[in-house]
């Protein structure tokens, strides 16, 4: 069952990076071919724009579907030391907070305890939590909270992000951790729908777990 899983997860993720690397690809080269025809300044500018857009898409897509293959396959190594818990979500909310404010979000932090410490890698946790924040961006809907709760549990740290979504939540928390799922199916979205996913294996890596739990619009 588990050789079926791996093979159609191959499958899917093979069909889904055919499609969306097809698209900035096949706009780039049109662009590509109108530059190389006559036009204006102004068109100019527009096809450059379009160009600078869809390759930085494209760039972003590859980064993603390699992240995940070497997060999944277990080919990230992990310098676990001791972390300050309450530093690094304060250092990477504050690196966000320009563009949660640009999204019309509060971001409302708690504590039950102060100084709580973790044995984790920092530069793989803030890419999970780099992650979670990109999502929220994408996703949440604006002039809403986003919580944050850190909390002590049965010797482990437990981090709470919670938000509510723009789009209507009509599918199951286990979809949404399958590669190449977006919580908005008509994928208006750009984005490789990787980052729940690499969350996840990132945090197996460091041998801790992510959860998503769906309550209505509460993500």
């Amino acid at each position: 069952a588990r050789e079926m899983k791996s093979e159609h997860l191959k499958t899917e993720l093979i069909t889904n990076v055919s499609h969306d690397i097809k698209t900035p690809l096949t706009s780039i080269i049109n662009y590509v071919d109108l530059l190389q025809k006559e036009h204006t300044e102004e068109e100019e500018k527009q096809y450059l724009e379009v160009l600078q857009r869809q390759s930085s898409r494209l760039k972003k897509l590859i980064e993603d579907l390699i992240e995940a293959s070497k997060a999944s396959t277990g080919n990230i190594n992990a310098d676990i030391t001791t972390i300050n818990v309450s530093e690094i979500i304060s250092q990477s909310i504050s690196e966000y907070r320009e563009k949660f404010e640009g999204n019309s979000l509060e971001v409302v932090i708690t504590e039950e305890k102060e100084n709580l410490q973790v044995r984790a890698d920092g530069n793989l946790l803030w890419r999970v939590l780099n992650n979670l924040y990109n999502n929220i961006c994408k996703y949440a809907q604006p002039n809403t909270r986003v919580y944050v709760n850190v909390r002590e549990q049965d010797r482990n740290v437990i981090i709470d992000i919670k938000n509510i979504s723009r789009e209507m939540l009509n599918i199951s928390a286990d979809e949404l951790m399958e590669r190449f799922v977006r919580g908005d199916s008509s994928r208006h979205t750009e984005g490789s729908g990787l980052g729940l996913n690499i969350a996840r294996s990132l945090m197996d890596v460091m041998k801790g777990s992510l959860d998503i739990s769906i309550d209505g619009d509460l993500f």
